[in-house]
Parts: structure tokens; sequence; C-alpha cells
């Protein structure tokens, strides 16, 4: 799948991030980095259905769960037109973009991680989410302190620096209630990426991830 020559072409992208290097170098493109990828978002459909039947591995070339590689820079300073990175996401099946609750796999040479959870979430969505942890303290404290997912997890993402409206400033999850975002993150190593075992790992973390993401989706109405 992904070797140290995917790596380098994302090095060599970066640093020639303009369109007529780019489509010279498409065929490169194709080969260190979409068929790959394609070929590992295959591979993670049979992994996945195993803890988490909802979510969904396409390996489609466009709209599936390799995400384009052509950046939106209408509000961007930055113009350049290509992402330097590979992004993988595995999303839950009534989910349309990558707003929506999934597994999340990020290659970079400046690091490269796994995630999980909900990514900038619309108002509705992240008011349900604060609900029921507000309403279930406990319950979320248990599954956010386990230690085999405490381990691996991080829980990440913006937060407010004030409590949100209408959730009590004393509230004993309140530091969790300020965030903005509901995703955890895990590390993910060059030599991971690049060994042969990634399909079995990427399956592994994400299932330890499991009750996280099912609390995300009770919040949110939709089966896990």
């Amino acid at each position: 799948m992904f070797s140290k020559a995917t790596l380098d072409f994302l090095d060599e992208l970066a640093a020639n991030n303009e369109r007529a290097w780019f489509e010279a170098n498409k065929p490169r493109y194709e080969a260190l980095v979409r068929e790959p990828a394609l070929e590992f978002i295959e591979a993670m459909a049979p992994e996945l259905a195993k803890f988490a039947p909802h979510f969904r591995a396409e390996p489609r070339k466009m709209g599936g769960s390799l995400m384009r590689v052509f950046r939106d820079t209408r509000f961007a300073r930055d113009k350049s037109p290509y992402k330097t990175n590979i992004g993988i996401q595995f999303r839950h099946e009534l989910g349309k973009d990558v707003h929506a609750p999934g597994f999340y796999m990020h290659i970079a040479t400046d690091g490269c991680f796994f995630g999980v959870g909900c990514w900038h979430p619309e108002p509705d969505v992240l008011g349900r989410i604060r609900d029921l942890i507000a309403a279930k303290p406990e319950r979320w404290f248990k599954l956010r302190d386990d230690r085999k997912f405490a381990a691996l997890w991080e829980l990440s993402g913006e937060s407010l620096s004030r409590p949100p409206r209408g959730y009590a400033a004393d509230h004993p999850a309140i530091e969790d209630l300020k965030y903005k975002d509901f995703v955890a993150m895990a590390p993910l190593g060059f030599d991971e990426v690049t060994g042969r075992g990634l399909v079995k790992l990427a399956g592994k973390r994400f299932a330890l991830a499991a009750p996280f993401m099912t609390f995300l989706c009770e919040a949110i109405g939709v089966a896990y």
C-alpha cells in the first residue's frame, strides 16, 4: 500500500504546489497516493463491519472515503491548489460530508494520526452531544477515561474559553462541554503507515474507540 515513495511524493508536492507540476506528475500521484489509498479503503470494509457496521469504506476516486486532493481556496489566504496530505474518512452511512461522525486517517510528512468523532459539527448536532454529556456525565467520564481508550486516544479540537450558554459553570463535565469539536486523536508512526499491518492496526485502534463513537451516535440519533 503506502510506501516511503508516497511520503516523498507528498514532500515534492509541497515544494511544487502548482497545477503544471501536478499535471506533469499525475501518473505518480495515481500510483503512489490514490491507488494505495483506494486499496487501503477497500481492505478496511471487512474490518469496519466487525465493530462499526453503519460506517462505510467506499473506495471510489471521487465522492468516497478518500478526500479530494484539491483545496477549497475560495476563502483562504493560501491559494495553493493541492492538499499535501492524504485524508481518508469512513463516514456514517447517513453522513454527507466531513462533519459527519467518522473514523479518519491522516498521512502527511509533518505527522500522521488516526482520528475519530465529529469535527466542526453543525450547531444542532453540537448541542445534542453537549446535552447528552450534561445529562449523563458519569457515563461520559467512564468511556473517556477508560484505561485502554485513554492509553491511545486523546480528546482534541477547538474549545470555548467560557462555558457554553445554557450549561452551568459548575457542571462536573464543564471543561468537556466547552468543546466545539468532539474528536479524539491517536498518533501514527511513519513505519506503521508504510508497514504491512496498517489495516489490522487501524481496525484495532478504531475498535477501541467504539464506546466513544457509540455515545456520539446516540446523541445525534443515529444507529452505531
